[in-house]
């Protein structure tokens, strides 16, 4: 003979089962969703960010848009031990205001923003250059590492180790941070940093000239990383990279502009010790532990609008975080 149970408690029961369920359930729904990088970011303690001194900036003013506004770009120049000969001309050429009254002469699609001396091909046109000026050879585009001990790293707590990034471009080396800046790294201990998005570079004709620094241009575009090593790199736009990005492109060969009237006017060129009121910078730290859980987030998207991580990131898809001081 089959016997059933009492209806009340099969209900009680049911609850009970349901009630265990949601139990179980409950930790995962009430987990935080994965932070994005942005908000690992935000919530980085104080002592993780580093000043950037005003010595260390370059502030380019260039003529208001069509409404009138200002348009001021900022770099941050490179520390030691990186393309200090041409940093150093750099110095001098802000200090003797040497681009006053130049412009912006090339704007090449998926690529550069270049300015300077539109009249520098032509010796009875150019501007003189100040006095002083160092000349500085190739072998200054790379450095070499006082050690390697990078080379075998102990991963960090993280799925994605920002340190240690294989690299295409640098052979059988890998590309890391160092003191900030993305650099690669080959197995003979040369260091060089790379062409990211708002690098800013150094022209020059073709090799041995090196260029002086009077020349200047920044990358708009994906990264070029094939001209790693084979031109000077002084440093990056912290502030202002849209006020370039979005200039008309040239329509002359390889993005300049064929007439004076296409071009963007400087109305000043200065060291940050020079312009009053500048507001102070400071960038994450490339070696703190935010910084790596903000490259793994970078690598491996967890918030929720993401399906899948991708397991990986380019160098150059992990820009250095940088603000205004807080």
């Amino acid at each position: 003979m089959i016997r059933t149970l009492p209806l009340a408690l099969l209900a009680l029961l049911a609850v009970l089962a349901l009630a265990a369920l949601l139990a179980l359930a409950a930790p995962a729904l009430a987990a935080d969703p994965a932070p994005a990088p942005s908000e690992i970011v935000a919530a980085a303690p104080k002592a993780d960010w580093m000043a950037i001194p005003a010595s260390d900036l370059l502030v380019m003013d260039l003529a208001p848009d069509v409404k009138g506004k200002p348009r001021r770009v900022v770099i941050q120049l490179m520390s030691p031990p990186f393309s200090q000969g041409w940093i150093g001309n750099i110095r001098k050429l802000a200090a003797a205001h040497w681009w006053d009254g130049l412009s912006i002469n090339r704007v090449q699609d998926n690529y550069v923003a270049q300015w300077g001396d539109a009249d520098g091909e032509d010796k009875a046109k150019a501007k003189a250059l100040p006095v002083g000026l160092a000349v500085v050879p190739a072998s200054e585009y790379i450095h070499f590492a006082n050690d390697m001990s990078d080379m075998a790293l102990p991963r960090l707590a993280q799925p994605f180790d920002v340190r240690v990034l294989p690299d295409p471009y640098a052979g059988y080396g890998f590309v890391h941070f160092e003191s900030g800046w993305p650099t690669g790294r080959n197995s003979a201990g040369e260091v060089w940093p790379v062409h990211c998005y708002g690098m800013v570079g150094v022209g020059r004709n073709l090799s041995p000239d090196t260029g002086s620094g009077a020349e200047l241009y920044t990358v708009i575009g994906h990264a070029p990383r094939h001209l790693d090593r084979n031109i000077a790199l002084v440093g990056r736009v912290i502030e202002g990279i849209e006020h370039l990005s979005s200039l008309p492109r040239g329509t002359g060969a390889l993005g300049f502009y064929e007439t004076p009237g296409e071009r963007t006017k400087i109305l000043s060129i200065r060291l940050g010790t020079e312009v009053a009121a500048l507001p102070a910078y400071e960038y994450l730290a490339t070696e703190s532990e935010t910084f790596a859980r903000y490259a793994d987030a970078r690598a491996n998207r967890r918030d929720p609008f993401f399906i899948k991580p991708a397991g990986g990131a380019d160098i150059c898809n992990i820009p250095v975080p940088v603000r205004r001081a807080k």
